[in-house]
């Protein structure tokens, strides 16, 4: 039977991280195996016993630039490249003098990492690996030739294939192939990102100047498998940007004997986004299937999870809880007899922390920084959709700019409440119509096909929720597009709601605005669209 396995004579290896090198050098001992290596990899392989030629008696030509320059050469990159099927590569390599390599051992400089760790500019463009990624893809391009080891979990197999004399098959070293160049589009994509954050364009500093990249490039790295995906039936892994250890996907786990579920990352990282539209007062969200059930600012973060569960104390159950302030003794008393699936928050206190330790199936998460904005990714069949985050930050956003167009002047009380809803629609899922009053969601209605359904809805949840006190009456309504028919409105009138804002922008607006005029309600159009799909 013909085989493809190519066995294992001369080796070059140059790794900035040493481990597991050991498995290695006594492979390449038994073998007796040619071994060219470079700098502090050689000095390395030679304490474990090996002989080793280096890199500058092969090139002829020594490490220069403060190592900049090594295996950029020929009499590397030709041994590298030469097809040993190709009868004429092989004459070529003879002619020139150059011995090929069946064995190529290479990982990277930390670029990662020291981005991680807050480098000055030029530290982080010395931590660019230029040899190694030039390698990397000579073997894996020419795997016919050349098997490639990246990943120091390889390094075993490696070594048993060349202390055997076997080597590797064609098959084998393709699939060592493509990993390695997943590892090197990885590792240019971190690059890219960073130069991406790192060399702006002044004349771009404004998000509506930006103008969409020509080629998006964007890595994100396996940390775990997860149980399932949104269904049982579903695969589903967690992965994280390289570049950011801060963020909501990095979350510390502080408690909860189960692991965080596809679906647990989803109503989180929902829940946690919206305390965030709230940073100057204490706030939480109660969310499940990324929808809040609640939403409330209070005085102190207690007093705004007592509001935000009030909203809809059943639907609270098994949900998700987030808050933008620590966690305090209080609060957690609160949320230990109620089922709850995740809670998220910037810190806790050390009693609160203990108590809630006591909920087994509890996770609790750490997240020390808030949401960063970047653009928003969706894939969709054959490519994806880009767009800038929505943020309260468009100039229908502010109240000062939002136009009275039937009714009074808000009153502080009533405009803060309008403030509050309109900032809490942001994160309910279209069609989306609000109820609020005293800084704390009593009836959302989310979801719906149409705004009526959503109104009713809203106004059902307020009214049935609270052992059926009314609560629709008196609260003032948000909605998170223009009203298309007065009928919507219409409802949320004879529910006695106080005020309403909404954006505007309807052929109907005359009849939508009339219908508030004739109940004499206080009305305010933003000018600004909050669809959340």
């Amino acid at each position: 039977m013909v085989t493809t396995n190519r066995t294992i004579n001369r080796a070059l290896v140059s790794v900035y991280h040493k481990q597991g090198l050991e498995a290695l050098a006594s492979a390449f001992r038994q073998a007796g195996t040619e071994v060219v290596s470079t700098g502090s990899t050689a000095k390395k392989l030679q304490d474990l016993g090996v002989k080793v030629t280096p890199v500058e008696k092969v090139t002829g030509f020594p490490e220069s630039l403060d190592g900049r320059v090594k295996t950029l050469d020929p009499h590397i990159h030709a041994g590298l490249l030469a097809d040993m099927t190709n009868p004429d590569h092989v004459r070529q390599l003879k002619d020139l003098g150059i011995a090929p390599f069946d064995l190529v051992v290479v990982n990277l400089y930390p670029f990662e990492q020291t981005v991680l760790e807050g480098a000055d500019a030029d530290q982080c463009l010395e931590r660019i690996d230029i040899g190694g990624p030039a390698m990397i893809r000579a073997a894996a391009k020419n795997h016919a030739s050349v098997a490639v080891i990246t990943d120091p979990d390889d390094y075993a197999l490696a070594a048993e294939r060349i202390a055997s004399g076997t080597g590797f098959s064609l098959a084998e070293r393709g699939r060592l192939a493509a990993k390695a160049f997943a590892l090197t589009a990885s590792y240019d994509a971190a690059i890219a990102e960073w130069t991406a954050r790192t060399w702006v364009d002044d004349k771009q500093d404004k998000a509506e100047d930006q103008k969409p990249a020509q080629a998006l490039t964007r890595t994100w790295r396996l940390t775990n498998q997860l149980r399932y995906g949104e269904n049982p039936h579903q695969k589903a892994a967690l992965y994280l940007d390289p570049l950011d250890r801060d963020g909501f996907a990095a979350a510390e786990h502080l408690g909860g004997a189960k692991e965080m579920s596809y679906n647990n990352y989803v109503d989180a990282d929902s829940a946690w986004r919206s305390v965030w539209d709230f940073p100057d007062l204490p706030a939480v969200a109660v969310v499940k299937h990324s929808n809040p059930c609640g939403l409330a600012v209070g005085e102190d973060i207690a007093q705004a999870h007592r509001r935000a569960h009030a909203c809809d104390p059943m639907s609270a159950y098994g949900g998700v809880i987030a808050a933008n302030r620590t966690v305090t003794l209080t609060m957690a008393q609160q949320i230990k007899p109620v089922f709850t699936e995740v809670i998220v928050a910037p810190g806790y206190e050390p009693e609160a922390l203990d108590l809630l330790r006591t909920k087994k199936n509890l996770r609790i998460l750490s997240v020390q920084r808030r949401p960063r904005q970047r653009p928003v990714i969706r894939q969709i069949d054959g490519g994806a959709l880009v767009q800038t985050p929505d943020l309260i930050d468009a100039p229908g956003d502010n109240p000062s700019s939002w136009r009275l167009v039937s009714g009074n002047p808000a009153d502080q009380a009533t405009m803060d409440d309008l403030t509050f809803a309109w900032r809490a629609i942001r994160s309910v899922k279209s069609n989306a119509v609000l109820l609020a009053n005293q800084g704390a969601t009593v009836g959302i209605g989310m979801g719906q096909v149409n705004r009526v359904d959503s109104s009713h809805l809203a106004v059902e949840r307020a009214n049935t929720l609270d052992e059926g006190r009314n609560r629709a009456k008196g609260s003032v309504a948000a909605s998170d597009a223009f009203f298309p028919f007065a009928d919507g409105l219409e409802y949320l009138i004879q529910a006695g709601i106080r005020a309403v804002v909404q954006p505007g922008g309807s052929i109907r607006d005359p009849e939508v605005i009339k219908a508030a005029q004739d109940a004499d309600l206080t009305m305010y159009l933003t000018g600004t669209r909050h669809f959340f799909h």
